[in-house]
């Protein structure tokens, strides 16, 4: 995986790609080969050092009941308010913060109800940020969201993509269509890896992936090498 902008994962249910997320985290350590961030082998890491590094966004990513304030310093209880500036500018929720009724120590209700999926996502990818992490992880941070919050939420991945390596496992390649590389999973393995329009061209597997989406012309084709 190259070092900076963002790499996608992509594929069938079923294909490895969370699996992938679990390696990298060493949730699981390979059977065989490795799994390297930064250039060492996961397995040389200190489990604890190495999930510093990592900043992880699942797809239903979990809110407080607390405040704003309290969600977002959750993981990095020593941040400045500085540093919370920084991230909400960096994820777009400056203007939500305004608006709200007492700013970030405004509560957000039970598994924060008070906030739209959207919204939660950015609280979700802030409080990540928030750690500074060499490698944000966002499995299926789309997957829930109406087109409208996953359009806003895929420009938010892309500004921060432009200052770090971001990985995303996603299943709608809409989000997607701009990474820098995508790697294209089945059966565990890794079975093409280009842009957008690379694969179309040379992986039918992503080319009915993509068709199936209104990306691509080719529904009927069948998945080759």
């Amino acid at each position: 995986m190259p070092s900076g902008g963002l790499t996608a994962v992509v594929g069938p249910s079923g294909a490895g790609k969370s699996t992938l997320f679990a390696l990298l985290e060493r949730f699981y350590d390979a059977e065989h080969g490795s799994v390297r961030v930064d250039g060492h082998d996961v397995r040389d890491w200190d489990p604890a050092e190495l999930r510093r590094t990592i900043g992880y966004v699942e797809q239903d990513a979990p809110a407080l009941a607390g405040s704003l304030r309290d969600n977002l310093l959750f993981a990095a209880p020593g941040a400045t308010d500085a540093d919370v500036e920084r991230v909400l500018h960096q994820v777009g929720l400056r203007t939500l913060v305004d608006n709200l009724p007492e700013g970030l120590d405004t509560r957000v209700g039970h598994r924060g109800s008070a906030l739209s999926g959207g919204q939660r996502q950015r609280v979700a990818i802030a409080r990540a940020l928030l750690r500074r992490p060499r490698l944000p992880l966002l499995d299926e941070a789309t997957s829930q969201l109406d087109a409208l919050s996953e359009a806003e939420l895929r420009d938010v991945v892309s500004r921060i993509a432009r200052s770090t390596t971001v990985l995303v496992v996603a299943h709608r390649l809409s989000t997607v269509v701009g990474a820098r590389r995508i790697l294209v999973m089945e059966n565990g393995r890794v079975r093409a890896a280009g842009s957008h329009a690379d694969l179309l061209r040379d992986d039918g597997l992503y080319r009915r992936l993509a068709a199936t989406q209104g990306l691509a012309p080719e529904a009927g084709r069948a998945p080759h090498r």
